[in-house]
């Protein structure tokens, strides 16, 4: 039965039958690297983005901006980008965390059939400035939401997403000729996963462990 409100609309009943599913969702939502190449169905990047900006902004900002990245040049430009900052990234480690930090697979670049750059408009004058007064990142927290949000509907959908965010973000900037006032928040590799794992894979292949401390509630 729906809920109703004295002067809103009725609420969906979420059900615990949904609940589960959604906590299946939570599980399984994974980074992935790893893809095969058949591409995504017509329509489903559409599909995904109308979901995406459903996602809550601070002042009702919407300051998201979704740049698909399809031109082989501007492709390159993006793989030599993320190849010279992991190998400055390498190099900041040693011994054996050096060695554990190049075998592991980190991007998903040469594969996924949609890549997918996702910028802050930091000059928008949409929502006049509330609520970032004293906050100002939250503007960018807001398009952190929007990514997540597109990263569950296409979880739902079997479509798999990866973030690199080993990138120079200025030259991501210039590479793909957006406004100066654009800020790159994510990089986003799509498409149909290779292999399913629940485990996330830094903790399957040995380079953290999930942190109790971090899952605790605090009270003060």
């Amino acid at each position: 039965m729906n809920k109703a409100s004295e002067t809103g609309q009725n609420a969906p009943d979420f059900h615990e039958e949904f609940r589960a599913r959604l906590h299946d969702l939570f599980l399984w939502r994974r980074d992935v690297r790893r893809f095969r190449r058949a591409p995504l169905p017509a329509g489903a990047m559409a599909d995904l983005l109308a979901l995406a900006v459903l996602a809550p902004s601070v002042g009702y900002s919407q300051p998201w901006r979704f740049v698909r990245v399809a031109d082989s040049a501007r492709r390159a430009a993006i793989r030599d980008n993320f190849a010279r900052c992991n190998a400055e990234a390498l190099a900041r480690h040693r011994g054996e965390r050096a060695e554990i930090y190049a075998r592991l697979k980190l991007e998903g670049l040469d594969k996924a059939p949609v890549q997918l750059a996702v910028f802050c408009d930091e000059g928008t004058q949409a929502g006049h400035g509330l609520g970032r007064g004293t906050m100002p990142e939250t503007l960018r927290y807001s398009v952190v939401m929007a990514v997540h949000t597109l990263w569950l509907a296409a979880r739902a959908r079997g479509i798999g997403v990866g973030w690199v965010s080993i990138l120079d973000p200025q030259a991501v900037v210039r590479c793909l000729d957006v406004p100066e006032d654009w800020s790159l928040v994510a990089y986003l590799c799509l498409g149909w996963p290779e292999e399913e794992h629940l485990d996330p894979e830094l903790a399957r292949h040995g380079w953290e462990e999930r942190q109790e401390a971090a899952n605790k509630l605090l009270e003060r």
